[in-house]
């Protein structure tokens, strides 16, 4: 393959889970339209096929942001099509949980990238932030709903206006990530979790995230519909009868 057509994302494929490594290390790893276009393909095909995702960055960087050289170019049409904005909507909304592993740079896309997964791991050389402010643009791939998610609208609004990165130690703290381990174990913690995540029942797992993500209108109804439907599960019959026997035995 010539380095023009060059892969971008890096990746690997198993029977419950796809790693996907962000690689443009010359880059450090900067999202560019090439990357939204594999973001897209990964999508579509996670969509057909549900496993869980863990996305991570190559040499030591998640990813520094957009990519400046392009974002510079763009004008207010390119802003209206959302071009990272939907694409990580898109990943957010993947059926199984997104797990992102989070080593050096996690900065503007690169955070609301991470923003957008459901859970996240880091190592102590984690720096993540949105500084866009600071060149003249907004954070409008979903920091500016995302991050008060996660964090809440007072911390998210001050890192927002502020531009300022955080640190693993203050993003363990806050909730921005929920664990932080050295940089060669980052990727088997994350394994980790995905091999927990995995034992449990697929359906189960897919509506927990699907009404976790609900909005505050939709409950408790779409609570119970979700329920009722795994009520009548074959497999919740299996696992509650193991569990009875285990219990009893």
């Amino acid at each position: 393959m010539s380095a023009a057509n060059a892969r971008v994302l890096r990746v690997e494929r198993r029977d419950d889970r796809v790693v996907a490594t962000l690689d443009r290390p010359e880059k450090r790893n900067a999202i560019d339209q090439a990357m939204i276009d594999e973001l897209h393909e990964l999508c579509a095909e996670l969509e057909a096929e549900p496993r869980i995702l863990i996305l991570t960055g190559a040499d030591g960087v998640f990813a520094s942001g957009a990519d400046i050289a392009e974002l510079r170019e763009r004008r207010a049409d390119d802003a209206r099509k959302g071009i990272n904005a939907h694409a990580f909507v898109r990943v957010a909304e993947l059926p199984m949980p997104v797990i992102a592993a989070l080593d050096g740079y996690a900065l503007g896309g690169g955070a609301e990238l991470a923003y957008a997964a459901d859970l996240r791991l880091g190592t102590p050389a984690l720096k993540i932030g949105n500084p866009e402010t600071g060149l003249g643009i907004l954070a409008a791939a979903g920091a500016s709903w995302r991050l008060r998610e996660i964090v809440g609208d007072a911390r998210a609004m001050e890192l927002l206006l502020t531009g300022r990165t955080v640190g693993a130690e203050e993003a363990l703290a806050i909730g921005l990530v929920s664990a932080v381990h050295p940089p060669e174990e980052l990727l088997p913690a994350a394994h980790a979790l995905a091999d927990r995540i995995a034992r449990n029942d697929r359906a189960a797992t897919m509506a927990t995230k699907r009404v976790f993500r609900a909005p505050r209108a939709a409950h408790p109804a779409v609570d119970l519909e979700e329920q009722a439907a795994l009520f009548e599960s074959p497999e919740k019959f299996r696992r509650m009868t193991e569990f009875l026997e285990r219990r009893n035995g």
